[in-house]
């Protein structure tokens, strides 16, 4: 089978991996000269902890099964099976994290509540205040800026795999088939348009105005190296608000008890922080969603989320080295993991991961393989 993968992001390219996985001959095209997307301006997180429970966290479980399966096999990925810790204050976030390590679900997550000083012996970097901290062993790394980059390159060591940069695909011209604005024709068997948050042009002409899904951006920043190792991913109380898997009478009575910092909620905030293999810290992250969006970043999101880290860490921050903004697409039902549709015969849409991305990309590639019975 012919298999033309459009998008060179983390869907498209885990799209490619499996199609050449499974023994067929792939065509990859990118519009850059590399992805600059979303697939590269986030945490690198496959984050389990606050996947919802159903779809979407059998889903992300499956990922990162796969995502420690390629990791094993392309070192450069930088996975690493690092877990995360979310620290909380007071009663009302205490009792967030009790009601979900209750669940049923929490043995598969691999939550525990800990204390302070079990959180400090699993990540001794948290040397601020808190009251507990929520553990979830089965959270994982990768490095974000470069995946993408280490995946093409084992790609590359196929025979039956191209990687076509510089060209942007501009109509589908038969069963199969697009052209490209360099007037070229890739006949396939089937095409995967993976375009991330690039949704007008061909996108809007072939799956309509009505397209299910939004883009949301988002600010994050990077530090200098820490000086020492932060052994975990970290969250905090404010990713309880945010994230589906913590639903709960203990959130609604966390949301109607505890006021958001009036920072945190004007920008729809949460901190995740992560270290990179370099050592410095990527951390974020804010939420927009009514466009236009701003072409700027703000500072008060930054010095917010630069105060919650401190008071975790007991310490300065290192000098912020990058400053970011990012765009994703991201499925306005909230119940569905990704939009995966048909708009022409051999020609199918996969979009709208929103943050769930990075995380979830090869279970959602595995699954379009299946159901298109490469």
């Amino acid at each position: 089978m012919r298999v033309t993968v459009v998008g060179a992001g983390v869907v498209g390219t885990m799209h490619a991996w499996q199609a050449v996985e499974r023994g067929h001959e792939v065509v990859q095209i990118e519009r850059e000269a590399e992805a600059r997307g979303a697939s590269l301006r986030n945490f690198g997180q496959i984050w389990v902890s606050g996947r919802a429970e159903g779809e979407e966290l059998e889903t992300a479980l499956r990922a990162r099964e796969l995502w420690e399966e390629i990791g094993g096999r392309v070192p450069a990925l930088g996975f690493r099976a690092n877990g995360s810790l979310t620290p909380v204050r007071g009663e009302l976030e205490r009792a967030v994290a009790e009601a979900v390590v209750a669940r049923p679900d929490a043995a598969v997550r691999g939550r525990k509540l800990l204390t302070p000083a079990e959180a400090r012996a699993i990540n001794p970097a948290l040397r601020g205040e808190y009251d507990a901290a929520l553990y979830c062993e089965r959270d994982a790394a990768v490095e974000p800026r470069t995946a993408q980059l280490a995946l093409r390159a084992e790609l590359l060591k196929h025979p039956n795999y191209t990687f076509l940069p510089g060209r942007e695909v501009r109509e589908v011209v038969g069963e199969g088939a697009v052209r490209d604005d360099h007037g070229d024709v890739h006949a396939a068997d089937v095409v995967v348009l993976c375009t991330g948050a690039w949704l007008g042009g061909l996108v809007r002409e072939l799956a309509g105005p009505d397209l299910p899904v939004r883009r949301v951006r988002l600010q994050m920043m990077q530090t200098d190296p820490l000086g020492e190792p932060l052994t975990t991913s970290v969250a905090d109380g404010d990713s309880f608000r945010y994230y589906p898997a913590y639903a709960s009478q203990a959130l609604d009575e966390l949301n109607a008890g505890q006021a958001q910092a009036e920072t945190a909620s004007a920008h729809r905030m949460q901190l995740l922080m992560v270290q990179r293999a370099d050592g410095g810290l990527t951390i974020g992250d804010t939420h927009e969603y009514e466009h236009p969006f701003a072409f700027d970043t703000v500072e008060d999101p930054y010095e917010h989320l630069t105060g919650v880290v401190e008071s975790f860490l007991g310490r300065p921050l290192p000098k912020i080295r990058r400053r970011w903004a990012g765009v994703y697409a991201q499925c306005t039902d909230p119940g569905r993991v990704v939009h995966r549709q048909q708009v022409r015969d051999g020609v199918w849409l996969v979009t709208g991961p929103g943050g769930r991305g990075m995380t979830c990309a090869p279970a959602i590639a595995e699954k379009t393989a299946d159901e298109l019975g490469w």
